[in-house]
Formats: C-alpha cells, sequence, structure tokens
C-alpha cells in the first residue's frame, strides 16, 4: 500500500497525549475534555514550518470552518507564509468565504481580502478544469467534515483528486475531526445506478473517518471513480496532514475546538450528529419539516397535521435505544413551511454510543405511518423519490419501506456493509 502522510515526530505525539492542564490547579484530577490538546492540520503543518508547501505554488480548496484554534482562516495563513505562493483558491458549496447560500451556484471572482484568484467549483464546472490548476504544483484540502456521504464537500475532495491525478498534481489533505466520532459506521454501500454528488464513493452513509483517512481510502481502494461509478479510478500523489490529540471515541465537542459551521444548516457540533438522523427523512419537502427553517436545523419532525402527544407516545413506546423524544410547537422563521403552526417532536441522545443515528427518522417515518397512514411520503412527495434513492445509494430502501413503512424491513439491508466497511478502512486509521 502506498500512501504518503507526513509522521509526527514522536516527541509531539507524545506531548498530544499529556494531560493538558487547565486554569484550576487544585483539581487533583481532569476531565477526558482536559487531558488531550486537539490541534488540527493546519496548526500542525504550520509548526511544521509549512513542509511539503515551501517553495511550490498552492492551491487551496477550503471555506469558512478551514480555521486555526484562534478563528484564524487557512487562507490567511498560508497567503501570509513564508515561502509558500498561494496562487489560486477554490470554492466548493457556500464559497470560501461562506458568501453563497446552500445550493446557490458560486462564480469565479478574486478574494478581496488578499487578491488571490477564486475559481468556482460548485456551479458548471465541479471537478477543477486543467485551467484552473495551470501553474499549480499542489493543491491543498482544508473543509470541517461532518462524517456523513451526502454532504457534498466529500464529492468536491475526491474530484478535486480525480483533477489532480489527471494533471500528476500533488493533493495536501489538512484533516480535522469527523464530528461523528470515529466508531459510527451506518448504512449500505451505494450500488451501481445511484452514485450522484450526494452519493460519490461506494462507502456507508456514516463512514466513521476523518477526512483525511477518507482520502486515502477512496486514492488507495480505487473507490475514486466519478460521479457515475462507471468512468476509471484514479489514483493521485496524495499527502495527508494529521491531527494531534485526536482520539476515534471523541465527538467534537470533546475536542475543545472551536466551531464554525461548515454550511448554513449546521450551525453547531451537534448539528453535524443531527444531519444523518433526519437528513434522508427531510429529502421529503411537503412531508414533514425537521427544523431546517427554524432554530433547530435537523433536530425535530413536525407539521401541522401532527398530534405532538400521541406521535412521542408511539415513539416512546418503540423503546428505541439511545434516543428520547419530548413534544414540540414551533413556527418556522423561513422557507415553505414559514409562519405555520407546526407540531411534533424533538430529538435527543441520551445514550450516543446505543444510538444508530440514521434509524431515528425511520422510527419516525414508521409512527406517522401508523397514526397518519395516508401521508404517506413516497406518494405525497413523488417528484422527491429519486433524490431519496441517491441519498440512500438504492432504492431497496424506498421500495421495501414503502410497503408497510417498518423498520423492521430495511434495518438489516440497511447494515448490511457496514462490518465488512469497518475492516476495510482499519487499515487507513492515523487514530485510534
Amino acid at each position: 500500500m502506498k500512501r504518503t502522510v507526513i509522521c509526527i515526530a514522536a516527541a509531539s505525539l507524545f506531548l498530544a497525549a499529556c494531560a493538558f492542564a487547565g486554569d484550576n490547579s487544585s483539581s487533583s484530577e481532569a476531565s477526558p475534555a482536559q487531558e488531550v490538546q486537539v490541534r488540527p492540520g493546519i496548526e500542525v503543518l504550520r509548526s511544521r514550518n509549512f513542509e511539503g508547501l515551501k517553495g511550490k505554488k498552492v492551491g487551496l480548496v477550503t471555506n469558512p470552518s478551514g480555521i486555526d484554534r484562534n478563528l484564524r482562516s487557512t487562507i490567511d495563513i498560508l497567503y501570509e507564509a513564508p515561502g509558500v505562493e498561494l496562487v489560486a483558491l477554490y470554492g466548493p458549496e457556500h464559497g470560501v468565504r461562506g458568501d453563497a447560500y446552500a445550493g446557490d451556484k458560486v462564480e469565479d471572482t478574486t478574494d478581496p481580502a488578499t487578491g488571490v484568484p477564486v475559481f468556482s467549483i460548485f456551479g458548471a464546472t465541479r471537478e477543477p478544469s486543467p485551467e484552473m490548476l495551470k501553474g499549480v504544483d499542489v493543491v491543498v484540502y482544508d473543509i470541517q467534515d461532518v462524517g456523513t456521504r451526502s454532504y457534498t464537500f466529500i464529492s468536491t475532495l475526491g474530484l478535486v483528486m480525480r483533477a489532480c491525478a489527471k494533471q500528476g498534481i500533488e493533493v495536501m489533505v489538512l484533516d480535522r475531526p469527523n464530528p461523528l466520532g470515529g466508531e459510527k459506521v451506518e448504512g449500505n454501500y451505494v450500488e451501481d445506478g445511484y452514485y450522484s454528488f450526494v452519493s460519490e464513493f461506494k462507502i456507508p452513509y456514516v463512514y466513521g473517518l476523518t477526512v483525511g483517512e477518507l482520502a486515502m481510502l477512496i486514492n488507495e481502494e480505487g473507490l475514486n471513480c466519478g460521479q457515475k461509478g462507471n468512468e476509471p479510478a484514479l489514483k493521485c500523489k496524495l499527502t495527508v496532514v494529521p491531527m494531534e490529540g485526536w482520539k476515534r471515541d471523541m465527538t467534537y465537542i470533546d475536542t475543545r475546538l472551536p466551531w464554525v459551521l461548515p454550511s448554513p444548516n449546521i450551525p453547531y457540533p451537534q448539528s453535524a450528529i443531527d444531519y444523518p438522523s433526519a437528513g434522508i427523512c427531510g429529502e421529503f419537502n411537503d412531508y414533514l419539516n425537521i427544523g431546517v427553517g427554524y432554530t433547530l436545523p435537523f433536530e425535530t419532525f413536525a407539521a401541522e397535521w401532527v398530534d405532538a402527544d400521541k406521535l412521542k407516545a408511539k415513539l416512546d413506546g418503540y423503546g428505541i435505544p439511545g434516543v428520547s423524544f419530548r413534544t414540540i410547537h414551533y413556527k418556522p422563521i423561513s422557507g415553505p413551511w414559514q409562519g405555520k403552526l407546526l407540531h411534533g417532536v424533538q430529538y435527543s441522545y441520551t445514550d450516543y454510543a446505543k444510538a444508530t443515528l440514521t434509524m431515528t427518522q425511520f422510527y419516525v417515518m414508521q409512527a406517522v405511518g401508523e397514526l397518519y397512514p395516508e401521508k404517506n411520503p413516497f406518494r405525497i412527495s413523488l417528484g422527491r423519490n429519486n433524490m431519496f434513492d441517491l441519498v440512500c445509494g438504492t432504492d431497496y430502501v424506498r421500495v421495501e419501506f414503502e410497503k408497510r413503512q417498518k423498520v423492521e424491513d430495511i434495518r438489516g439491508y440497511w447494515m448490511k456493509d457496514v462490518e465488512d466497511f469497518r475492516t476495510l478502512s482499519k487499515k487507513y486509521y492515523l487514530y485510534y
């Protein structure tokens, strides 16, 4: 297996693993959150004097989530780095400075702070063209991932890697935490016919890897085969700059790093956990509101016609491991549900280790189906069935779930590839 990783010196690893002293010097025992200081890839790169970039012309794929712990943008850090020539920026969904809303086309422009040209890779072009990469020696990728397959930044990474492979250009990934931790793996592999920008790789829906680990896996396993899955796999020269101090059992809160929303509907670290828990259900625009357009994106399930108490009672009766529900009533402040009084449930993970995140929404859909059989999402939102299939990476979930709207009919299939992927992905672990 050929893979290039900037190794952390043994002394640095030792220091990162040591207890991190807090302000309370009288405390006799540090809490787990105080024991380790997590340093993202950009900070490790800087501590190593920008090794691998000096004397090179650098392109950067990033957005506002690419920061150090003092909220300094990776754009500005690399622009000011001695010996590093930042010559191009590449704007994914939402743009490099976060000035494009979800789904809005990103335009070619010039970064006003640095004067560096910005090329759009979310619009007519999603894979950088040879002209965009002209004169670039290495493309750096630094975006906070959310750990879910349908979140398009990893698709952007894959397309950048393909483009650079074609041109013989190195890719450097500055690693960041997986906010779900490194132990959650859920969902079936993407199947032939269902590859898309929201399902770019043959991986589970929740994949339990950092973006650096994922980059190595898709590069080495030949998974980088284009959006339609029928293009040849291409392998680039890949360097991953690992974090220091991160462990697989850490969610983002444990890292003590600041969170900058990578997209408008992921405002908090908890939102990244909630995204795979409700986002698939949220593909049906005319079915249930999932908190998008309100202050709790991906954290609720509600509609005008729902009896909140009955829905909560039905869900409580299932005894779903690790999750609890409460009733909620609210009016979204934007979107198609704006100003309408909605009734439903808000959920919370009371035992994260026991919870199966993606199953939460399917249990809600089952409960709604039992209470309101006329509200079949696959019939009232027919135009969204294809997107539902693309996000799931298969039509099996829709076809089987629609018959009875029972979780038991799809759970086995949904989880069938989990152990296979755990075995495969362990080869690419940088953290334990």
